[in-house]
């Protein structure tokens, strides 16, 4: 526990919790688009199961960094470009999370006989292990990133543990934002994509700057906050819309 006197690791432990809360923005996403199938009582809980596996998969692969660190060795070569298990995983995950996310915006567009349905035990341990799956990506390439800033495997794993319990406290707030409002479920989707693209082009080998996507984000997030401002002031309050629904109903 010498770290504890070292200022650096308690540096590196702000700063790496702080970049596992923004790293794990798009899980947050993911998890919250997925939940939303559910019934509303099996939501939270399915939120906190989900978070809870990043947390304990994030966890594993820390204490076997030879494993993970490992992955980033060549496998093969296909066409002059070599190829590791890094890579395989980055290339998977974001086919999943492009066929995903297509399948989401689909459904959400067209309808469905399970949009309005009840959803039974089934669909819910089928949406945790989609959120497993996943989990294993997005740990992976947080693993690594982690490994680069802290040298100690125990402020790596309270970072973890700190900023997850952060994911904890929003998910809820994020999860039930986004259900409220179509329009940002499908700008969610749609970063959805753009992080499978990049995952996938991370997987090939043309690594793309995190800070463009996580700025290319926000700045829609921002617009589309201030378009649900502007909607909430043009728009009736909600006594004076039911009272023009009574008296439609009533002609």
């Amino acid at each position: 526990m010498e770290w504890l006197s070292d200022p650096q690791a308690w540096v590196a432990l702000a700063t790496l919790t702080a970049l596992e809360i923004v790293l794990g923005i798009d899980n947050i996403i993911f998890i919250s688009i997925l939940v939303g199938r559910l019934p509303a009582a099996q939501r939270q809980k399915a939120r906190l199961i989900g978070l809870s596996l990043a947390m304990g998969m994030r966890i594993l692969l820390l204490l076997s960094l030879a494993w993970v660190m490992g992955l980033t060795a060549p496998l093969f070569e296909v066409f002059g470009l070599t190829v590791s298990g890094r890579d395989l995983v980055l290339l998977g995950g974001g086919l999943f999370l492009l066929a995903k996310s297509t399948h989401e915006i689909h459904a959400s567009l067209e309808g469905g006989p399970d949009e309005h349905g009840s959803i039974g035990t089934a669909s819910m341990y089928s949406i945790l292990i989609q959120i497993a799956l996943i989990d294993i990506v997005f740990s992976l390439d947080s693993v690594i990133t982690a490994v680069g800033l802290a040298d100690h495997v125990q402020v790596m794993v309270i970072a973890i543990v700190l900023s997850v319990g952060v994911m904890m406290l929003s998910a809820k707030a994020i999860g039930d934002f986004v259900d409220r409002h179509p329009t940002i479920k499908m700008l969610a989707l749609s970063f959805l994509i753009m992080i499978g693209v990049m995952l996938v082009a991370e997987g090939l080998q043309f690594h793309i700057p995190k800070g463009y996507i996580y700025f290319a984000m926000a700045f829609s997030v921002g617009v589309e906050m201030l378009n649900l401002r502007m909607r909430s002031k043009t728009r009736p309050p909600v006594k004076l819309q039911r009272k023009l629904q009574e008296n439609e109903s009533t002609e």
